[in-house]
């Protein structure tokens, strides 16, 4: 297994790696999108084209005269059931917490609603650890945007070099490379280990315990 040095910074892609909320995000667009009139959209489908604002994966599956209303009727229903089926993924908190014990600096940085992230994230206990959670609309720009990087590195007081990216997607590898900072990612989403190393991952795993194991491990200050 790779060994990799601890870094200077982490920012946290959110869906696919740190959390499973695919239950409640198929859900809601499922309903959104048959209530518009449409067909049910396959799971999968769904599924694939998560990574980027939620109106780009709306945009794929209505028409454009529909995509507002759309978006709007998502951002109405999701808070009601965002919380269904909600998993931690295996190794993030002790990925976080071993971070956290190095004094290194971690944020979240999603194309999530940003309001909506920050209700997950104190939900599940990890506010104390990632006090910075930037999402889509809290900015005027969205990942892969290097602008949107740059301001949570600047939230961090910290410098791209020898800061990481950790995700589970094409887009993330594409923010990482766009900021000038190396994307370690997990095959935990919607995308396998071939296909984020092709599309430029310094190093992908199976899961954040595994990426965790790759890590020096211990206590105290850096």
């Amino acid at each position: 297994m790779n060994q990799h040095s601890l870094p200077n910074a982490v920012l946290w892609d959110m869906d696919g790696t740190l959390i499973d909320q695919t239950v409640a995000i198929i859900r809601c667009y499922s309903e959104v999108i048959t209530e518009l009139g449409y067909n049910p959209p396959k799971p999968e489908h769904i599924l694939r084209s998560l990574g980027g604002p939620m109106a780009s994966t709306m945009a794929l599956f209505v028409e454009a005269s529909k995509l507002e209303v759309s978006c709007q009727r998502f951002r109405s229903r999701f808070p009601e059931i965002m919380l269904d089926g909600l998993i931690l993924l295996p190794g993030a908190r002790e990925l976080i917490t071993l971070f956290a014990q190095q004094n290194i600096p971690q944020a979240i940085l999603t194309n999530k609603h940003g309001e909506t992230a920050r209700t997950v994230r104190t939900h599940l206990g990890l506010s104390e650890h990632l006090p910075i959670c930037i999402g889509n609309s809290d900015t005027e720009w969205s990942k892969p945007q290097a602008e949107l990087t740059q301001y949570v590195l600047d939230q961090l007081n910290v410098n791209a070099q020898g800061a990481i990216l950790i995700g589970d997607s094409p887009t993330d590898i594409a923010t990482a490379r766009n900021a000038g900072m190396d994307c370690y990612c997990v095959a935990t989403g919607a995308h396998g280990r071939n296909e984020l190393d092709a599309a430029g991952a310094v190093a992908t795993y199976q899961s954040l315990h595994e990426l965790y194991q790759a890590f020096p491990q211990g206590t105290g200050a850096r």
